[in-house]
């Protein structure tokens, strides 16, 4: 016999008992799908009646119709079509564009950081900053390791 021939049995046997284990857990359910009231509680006249006035629901004539008409294949294709060239001109806009900047990368900074520094901000914004800082220095505060311990 070769090395596989002898594994051949493992592996059927161990199949055989996932599945014996699989139909046993799932024979073990089946009495779950199907309730029953318990006659003693208070309530049991109450929800046995509302289990058996909604025993049949829904039902398709409970679902809203469709007033509109489905569209045509035509106009599904005419849509498509009209997407596809859509995400063409995008594609070619997109190609337009100029990734790689060739302008001076520190005049960039300083430009971006004058329209940031011109823009206002409010004095709530202010304060909800300086408080965001605070709470920063107080965590990594918090964050440090304390000292080794002297095991002298």
């Amino acid at each position: 016999m070769t090395a596989p021939d002898m594994n051949a049995p493992i592996q059927k046997f161990a199949a055989a008992a996932l599945l014996a284990c699989l139909a046993g857990t799932l024979s073990a359910c089946a009495g779950r799908f199907d309730p029953e009231t318990d006659a003693s509680s208070p309530v049991a006249p109450r929800v046995q009646a509302l289990v058996d006035a909604n025993r049949e629901y829904p039902r398709w004539a409970d679902f809203p119709r469709i007033l509109e008409p489905l569209p045509q294949p035509v106009a599904i294709a005419a849509r498509v079509d009209a997407l596809r060239a859509g995400s063409g001109d995008l594609a070619a806009a997109a190609a337009r564009l100029d990734w790689q900047t060739t302008e001076d990368p520190d005049a960039l900074a300083a430009e971006v950081q004058a329209r940031v520094a011109s823009t206002p901000v409010a004095p709530v914004s202010a304060q909800s900053q300086a408080e965001i800082e605070e709470f920063v220095r107080r965590t990594r505060e918090r964050g440090r390791a304390p000292p080794p311990i002297d095991r002298r």
